[in-house]
This record gives structure tokens, C-alpha cells and sequence, in this order.
């Protein structure tokens, strides 16, 4: 997929598009920047990968117009009540008694009471990507498929990067660069940025995905994963559709034969429609930008699956990383603005790290429910899931530092600086919904005119706080302090 349209140059050139780079894209275009992505592959990949959409990604995709639009995509979860079984085949195992010997089972995000977003349950990357291509596309962005990065060079002014395209190779030129290239990033490489952490974790796994009709097993019983034990075909199977579209994660050659023994079932209709090789990996890079180049998603944390932090970082990196671009693009914030993306992102991989690898020691700390699961995470040190999705915060030696709770999100939503803004309702809008591209206070009585937007929350408990673009509390005060904090918190220095 190529365009006839190639422009030589852009504020921002994003190297990637997969979610994380066409994300930027969309994030970027809410603040007016127009950017170019460039990804190597012919197009829109095919295959399923993540699946888990967070709170806080649905949260962004909301702010950009999308949530409706993911929704409409997403898969429904409703009846997956199971959540993560293990049996030694699906045939062989008895969906009903398993369900009737769990404890009640709880929506894993609950989200009502910190959040207004809302999805019916996985979208799969696929199919986030088409509604991401789709919106970066008519709000301007340019995305060229089949386009490969070749080099970059920086200087004082901006970045000249050669790609090559199936027509030959162009020469661009851009102010700034976002790195979404994947977790063998080659723009990483090329600017000497190494990674810390414990790097390949297990084997080589295949990713097949498959098509089959499993109704007669499943019998209404939903699940999330089913770890297959048997020793012919172990594995893990994830519901994509839960009702014929699947994935099996092997060590094995794949093969329809082995996911049928894997099934239980020998003569099940089975066809494998892509593999990928993967391999679960833990590392962040040991800086996330080297002068008017960034990395992010992949590029910046590779983040093993378990738990559903690596992509929802990476959103969350990009929409970090976009507001402030455009406020320093258009003369509105200094530069030095820029290097709070590394000091600020950082620490909240190196969060969604450690308690994926947490959890890849005990499963029951993320699929779990009630005091056990509660019990198992303070033992470990691990922090509830939606504490890593959107409780953390900016600032600390750590992102969980200073927190209230590990595990009550709600508690950690408390209006102090760092924080994402508290969830409440406005009539039918959220104070999330009131969150715009420039900064803005939110308070509980009228303050003297801040030169930005002011919402007056009728019973607002959290004080006079002002609020990022990303919606993010930059201060907290007495009102007499407003004026001199909006000047020093808009100014980026």
C-alpha cells in the first residue's frame, strides 16, 4: 500500500506505523501538527498481537474522538467470564464445573468510579490500527507504506532522514523525529542508545493465528487464555473472538495437527491464517530521545504480554510526547519542555516491566480476584493492574512513588500534582471530556482570570489544580499562587 503523494518534509516524521506510531500521529493532529509516518511493511499487519486495550488507552482514544469508533471493533467480552483456565485439552475439560467452583467474578477493570471510558472488551490490534490509519489520515497525517528509513542525521534546525520507496529513494527533512520502530528499533541503534534489563525471556514462541469453529467445546463458556498442558501440544490458547477466530502461542512447529491435539478434537476443521515468531523480551532503553529524536512504544520498552502494559505504555508515551511537541513547535513552551518526556515516561516503563514480570511468576496476581489476588501482590510487591494503566505518576523517584494505595486506583486519583486528573461527572460529561490542547484549571469557585480555560466544578474536592493537555495535574495551590504557576508551568523551562 504506497501513496502517489510523498511530501519531503514534515514538523515531525514518525518512523513506524504501527499502533504506537499512528497514534502519535492522531495525537498530534488534535494539537494541529501535521506528521509524516513512514513503516516498512506493505501495510496494515494482519495479525491479531496485543489485545488488551487499558483504561487509560481507551481514556485517549476518547479525547481523540475514537472511542465510539474501537468500540464498534472491539470485540465483546461480556460472557468471557472464566477469565484464564488451564486444562489439558479444551475437549477434555469441563467448562461448567470450572465455572461453578469460581468465586463471583468482578469486571478485571472496573472503571466506573475513576473513569468515563468504555469498552465491551478486546480489540485487537488489527483492528485498532485500521481505526488509527483511518482517523490519522483524514485529520491530516501523511502514511506511507512500503517506506523504509535508510538514515538520519540531526543538526541544529532538524533531522534529514533517506528512506527508500518501491519508486527509489527520498531525501526528508522534519524538526522532529518519534521513533515507534519496534523493539529491534534500528533509529535506537543508530543513535547508541543501549537498554537495560533482563533481555530474552523464554523461548522462541510461534504466534498462529487460526480459524475454527470451537461452539461444540466452548458450549457459551467464555474465556480469556487457556493454558494447554498436554504433553503432546502444550501452549497457550487466547480468544480473539471466542467463537472462531483464535490464537495458539507454541514452542512447536505449528501445524493444523498440532492445534488439533492441542484441542482435543482430531477432527476439527482448522485453518491457520498467519505466524509470527516472537519472543518474550524485558528491556528499556537507557535514554528515550537523543536530541530532536525519540523513541517510543517498542522502540523505548519491550514489556512481556502478561499483564497488557507494553502497548498501553506505548499509547501513552506517544500522547505524552505529542502535546508537548506541539507546544514547543509553535513557540509556546521552551525546548527544555522536551526533556521532560524521557524523565517523566521512564520510570512508568520501568513500572509496567517489573509488574509484568511479576505477574509471569503467578498468574492468579493479574487473573485473580479478592483477597487472595490482594494477598499475592503485597507478598510480591506488585501493585494492582489499573495502578499501572493510569495510578501512577510523575515526578517521584519512582511511578508508584508516594502513592496512597497499590491497589485502589481510586485513592491514587486524588487531585495531587503528577497525577491524572480525578474522573467526575459534569452532567453527562466527564472533567476528563473538559481537558483540552492547552492548559486549564479546574476548581471549585471562581479565581481570577488565569490567561487559560477555567472550569468551576460545583462540589470539586480536589482544590484549584492546573492541568496539562494531557491531562495530567501540573500544580496544586492556593489560588493567589494560580497566575505564577500557569507562567512557569507553560513556559515548559
Amino acid at each position: 500500500m504506497t501513496e502517489t503523494v510523498f511530501p519531503h518534509g514534515a514538523d515531525v516524521l514518525i518512523v513506524g506505523g504501527g499502533s504506537v506510531g499512528l497514534s502519535a500521529a492522531v495525537f498530534l493532529a488534535r494539537h494541529g501538527v501535521p506528521a509524516l509516518v513512514v513503516e516498512r511493511e506493505p501495510g496494515p499487519r494482519a495479525h491479531p498481537r496485543a489485545t488488551g486495550i487499558g483504561p487509560r488507552t481507551v481514556e485517549l482514544l476518547r479525547e481523540a474522538g475514537l472511542e465510539r469508533a474501537v468500540d464498534e471493533v472491539a470485540i465483546d467480552m461480556t460472557n468471557a467470564t472464566l477469565g484464564k483456565i488451564t486444562v489439558d485439552t479444551l475437549a477434555g475439560a469441563d467448562l461448567a464445573a470450572i465455572a461453578a467452583g469460581l468465586p463471583a467474578r468482578t469486571r478485571m477493570f472496573d472503571t466506573a468510579a475513576y473513569s468515563p471510558a468504555r469498552l465491551r472488551g478486546i480489540c485487537p490490534q488489527n483492528r485498532l490500527d485500521r481505526v488509527l490509519l483511518d482517523a490519522a489520515r483524514e485529520r491530516g497525517a501523511h502514511v506511507a507504506y512500503d517506506t523504509e528509513l535508510l538514515s538520519l542525521e540531526q543538526d541544529a534546525d532538524g533531522v534529514t532522514a533517506v528512506v527508500s520507496r518501491p519508486d527509489g529513494t527520498r531525501t526528508l527533512r522534519a524538526r522532529y523525529v518519534i521513533a515507534a520502530d519496534g523493539v529491534r528499533s534500528g533509529v535506537r541503534a543508530a543513535l547508541g542508545i543501549g537498554v537495560t534489563g533482563p533481555g530474552a525471556l523464554g523461548p522462541e514462541l510461534h504466534n498462529v493465528m487460526f480459524h475454527a469453529d470451537l461452539s461444540h467445546l466452548t458450549d457459551g463458556y467464555g474465556f480469556a487464555l487457556a493454558e494447554i498442558t498436554t504433553p503432546d501440544a502444550p501452549g497457550m490458547l487466547m480468544a480473539i473472538d471466542g467463537e472462531s477466530e483464535w490464537v495458539f502461542h507454541t514452542a512447536q512447529e505449528p501445524s493444523p495437527d498440532l492445534i488439533r491435539t492441542a484441542i482435543g478434537d482430531p477432527g476439527l476443521k482448522v485453518e491457520i491464517v498467519s505466524v509470527l515468531g516472537w519472543r518474550a523480551r524485558g528491556q528499556v532503553a537507557d535514554r528515550f530521545g537523543e536530541g530532536r529524536v525519540f523513541l517510543a512504544g517498542d522502540a523505548a520498552h519491550a514489556v512481556p504480554p502478561t499483564g497488557a502494559f507494553g502497548l498501553n505504555t506505548g499509547v501513552a508515551d506517544a500522547h505524552n510526547l505529542a502535546w508537548k511537541l506541539a507546544r514547543v513547535l509553535a513557540g509556546r513552551s521552551a525546548p527544555a519542555l522536551l526533556d521532560t518526556y524521557h524523565d517523566e515516561r521512564r520510570p512508568v516503563a520501568l513500572l509496567a516491566l517489573e509488574q509484568s514480570r511479576l505477574r509471569m511468576r503467578d498468574l492468579r496476581m493479574h487473573f485473580g480476584s479478592g483477597p487472595e489476588a490482594v494477598r499475592l501482590r503485597a507478598a510480591a510487591g506488585a501493585v494492582n493492574a489499573p495502578i499501572v494503566h493510569v495510578g501512577y505518576r510523575y515526578g517521584g523517584a519512582s511511578a508508584v512513588d508516594g502513592l496512597p494505595s497499590t491497589e485502589d486506583v481510586t485513592l491514587c486519583l486524588d487531585g495531587s500534582p503528577g497525577s491524572r486528573l480525578p474522573h467526575v461527572w459534569i452532567g453527562e460529561r466527564s472533567s476528563l471530556d473538559l481537558v483540552g490542547p492547552d492548559f486549564s484549571v479546574f476548581t471549585g469557585a471562581p479565581v481570577p482570570d488565569p490567561g487559560v480555560p477555567v472550569h468551576v466544578v460545583d462540589g470539586w474536592p480536589y482544590g484549584t489544580v492546573l492541568v496539562r493537555p494531557d491531562g495530567f495535574v501540573a500544580w496544586r495551590g492556593p489560588d493567589d499562587g494560580l497566575a505564577e504557576a500557569v507562567r512557569t508551568c507553560t513556559a515548559g523551562a
